[in-house]
């Protein structure tokens, strides 16, 4: 099968990760997680870690997005950013390798030979970029799908509290690689109007698995109400 073909088009991605500081972190939280998405639906997961790469593919029966997100001293770089991480996420069972693909640290002169890797161990790669002229680069690079994932998070991206339906559309019109609609996106009009710009798949997390910011959102609202 086409590694372009792994996801069913229109379909929802949830992104079950949890952090070491946050509450649900640990244990078989996250695949539970996935489990619950998985029979609401979704068609993909994105999950962070080996482990939780390697509980969720024993519990639910769809494609799974791997990294590993690891601080590396003096670097902003955090989304699998050596060889080592992705031969971590293979082997424990990702289908698809996310990793960083942003125009910073020099990183783009690195980033070949990762995908290489990725792909002679027979994943997918999916590219998180944070600009237009990321997207087209890591298309040329050979990624096989392209997430919008890291706007907002580049100094040099736009910054705004919303999804960047700007980057999506302009991004769509561009390139051939399938792309899929991640960052800041809240509500099922979000991630519809996301696909109405023309991304293949949308990628939900924080709105859907992560309940100590959705709580957060419902405590601000009543507050300034207050």
């Amino acid at each position: 099968m086409n590694h372009r073909d792994l996801f069913p088009l229109h379909g929802l991605i949830v992104s079950c990760q949890a952090l070491e500081h946050e509450p649900l972190h640990g244990g078989d939280t996250m695949a539970k997680m996935a489990r619950a998405a998985v029979q609401s639906g979704a068609i993909g997961i994105r999950t962070n870690g080996v482990l939780d790469i390697l509980l969720i593919k024993k519990e639910v029966n769809v494609p799974v997005i791997g990294l590993i997100k690891r601080d590396m001293p003096g670097s902003s770089v955090f989304i699998t950013p050596t060889l080592d991480e992705v031969k971590a996420i293979v082997l424990a069972g990702a289908d698809v390798v996310a990793l960083d693909v942003t125009d910073r640290e020099g990183r783009l002169d690195a980033v070949k030979s990762l995908i290489t890797c990725a792909h002679e161990l027979g994943a997918a790669v999916m590219a998180d970029i944070s600009t237009l002229e990321e997207g087209i680069t890591a298309e040329a690079l050979g990624v096989d799908f392209i997430g919008t994932t890291l706007s907002g998070y580049t100094p040099y991206s736009t910054q705004q509290e919303g999804p960047d339906f700007e980057l999506l559309q302009k991004l769509c019109a561009r390139v051939r690689v399938p792309v899929i609609a991640e960052g800041r996106i809240w509500t099922p009009e979000e991630a519809v109007k996301a696909l109405a710009c023309g991304a293949v798949n949308v990628v939900v997390g924080s709105a859907i698995t992560r309940p100590q910011l959705i709580t957060e959102r419902y405590v601000r609202a009543l507050r300034q109400w207050m």
